[in-house]
């Protein structure tokens, strides 16, 4: 068996690797230190939760040791898809370059741009940086990339997939043609794949799993769901994820609930909460303070359940977390594997169970595509075999809020026989008649309501003094 001992690393980070309590390093680390360290490019494809952090972190601080960094020149650049991987990044290399005298600065949005000019001016020899927040920087005068020999991209398909092409291509025409680039990922498709050939040249390609595989300590359900009727749909689905959380009982010590909407991050968790869940919501839209109380309070085990958004979808390093619930099928098939590898990681067992409306069926297909495998379905815990179908709850919930327009009210029940349009006046004749009101009448066509009596023409009936009138011009 492979020993981090084995890879070339410099003492300083094998003690603390050491102190960390790592033995032995994963494949992807396995496969791409070694021509990391040889100043190579590195294309790292691996499932989430492997340690493609360390894969880059490791060779970066061994490669940086000599060396001093120059004011506003840092002198290696890893860029994050979202502030919270950054911040995850900024620790790793904390713990592994604690015995190495490297510096680092952290640019991500939602903190004061003043504390990080100072700690640019300083010098640092680590830029860790999201696109947004080190272009603002870079356009504000304060920071140079010309010093840049190392030149890391963390999660590649979604910083490419996300509308980052852009600033991506403006942040590599910034740096040095003869930097080293490593790129990692847990997915890389083709077209993105062929982006990525543009910014590496010859890169070492180590792919330890078939792209998009969930890890095999995952256990995969899903539920599907139909409402009873479309202005419940919500409710019902928030109960339907209240029953499947109870329904893991103990098993489930914590747990990370995706939504689609960041809406719905919120109302989910404010549901929970109200039915006693411990639960807190986190996204794109809350403050950077806010944001990471609740995901340290989740790391630290003080919060049981964390409604996220994607934004906790990508590379975020909580290593006991036990479940992970899809309250919606994502609408790009890559985040599924993305999500359900919050669980599971390191080798630790995990669950992830997901709700599929029908309008969901088609991510679902491409979900199952993708990872070339079918979910296995199980029951929904709210649905009980053995009652009625026709029973009294379920015809209130079958039942229309209102009648509608043109339509007989259900507290009128209808008396007539079924043949009563087919019926003439001549047989509603025969009915008995009522002494105060005069008869009803449909008509051959079941018409509104008129009195028996006939509006007919002259020609039918001729009133009495007519006729007398008549008789008289003829005697006379």
């Amino acid at each position: 068996m492979t020993k981090f001992s084995d890879l070339k690393l410099s003492p300083k980070v094998l003690k603390a690797i050491d102190e960390a309590g790592y033995t032995s390093p994963t494949p992807i680390q396995e496969g791409a230190i070694p021509p990391a360290l040889e100043g190579r490019d590195v294309l790292g494809i691996a499932q989430t939760g492997t340690g493609k952090t360390a894969s880059f972190t490791l060779p970066m601080i061994t490669a940086l040791a000599r060396g001093r960094a120059r004011a506003r020149m840092p002198r290696s650049l890893v860029l994050c898809p979202t502030r919270e991987l950054a911040a995850q990044v900024a620790e790793n290399f904390d713990t592994y370059a604690k015995h190495v005298k490297l510096t680092k600065a952290l640019l991500i949005g939602g903190v004061s741009f003043k504390e990080q000019d100072q700690l640019i001016d300083r010098g640092v020899d680590v830029l860790i940086a999201t696109p947004g927040r080190l272009l603002d920087h870079f356009e504000r005068g304060k920071l140079l990339l010309t010093g840049v020999q190392i030149m890391v991209v963390d999660e590649a398909d979604r910083m490419l997939d996300m509308g980052f092409i852009p600033d991506i291509e403006k942040i590599f025409s910034l740096t040095p043609f003869t930097r080293q680039t490593l790129f990692f990922s847990a997915t890389m498709a083709p077209e993105i794949e062929r982006i990525t050939n543009t910014f590496l040249s010859n890169p070492a390609r180590i792919e330890v799993a078939r792209q998009a595989t969930a890890s095999e300590t995952i256990t995969q359900e899903l539920c599907m769901f139909k409402a009873s009727r479309r202005d419940r749909a919500a409710s019902e689905k928030r109960k339907l994820l209240r029953a499947l959380i109870d329904r893991e009982g103990d098993a489930c010590t914590n747990a990370i609930i995706f939504c689609n909407r960041k809406t719905d991050v919120d109302i989910t968790a404010k549901s929970l909460s109200k039915y006693g869940y411990d639960a807190a919501p986190i996204h794109g839209d809350l403050e950077q303070s806010k944001r990471m109380e609740v995901l340290d309070g989740f790391r630290a085990g003080t919060l049981r359940f964390l409604c996220a958004s994607d934004v906790a979808a990508r590379g975020l390093d909580i290593p006991n977390v036990s479940h992970v619930f899809n309250y919606d099928v994502p609408g790009h098939a890559e985040d599924y594997v993305h999500r359900i590898g919050r669980t599971g990681r390191a080798g630790r067992d995990g669950k992830a169970i997901m709700i599929c409306e029908p309008r969901d069926e088609k991510n679902l297909d491409a979900v199952e595509r993708l990872i070339e495998n079918k979910i296995p379905r199980v029951d929904n815990p709210l649905v009980d075999a053995s009652a009625p179908r026709s029973s009294a709850a379920d015809n209130d919930v079958k039942e229309d809020p209102a009648p509608k327009r043109g339509r007989r009210s259900p507290r009128t029940p209808k008396t007539e026989p079924n043949n009563a349009r087919e019926d003439t006046p001549k047989d509603l004749a025969k009915e008995p008649q009522s002494d105060n009101k005069p008869a009803r009448n449909r008509g051959p066509r079941g018409g509104g309501r008129r009195d028996d009596r006939k509006s007919v023409g002259m020609g039918d009936h001729m009133p009495d003094f007519i006729a007398k009138s008549f008789d008289d011009r003829r005697t006379s």
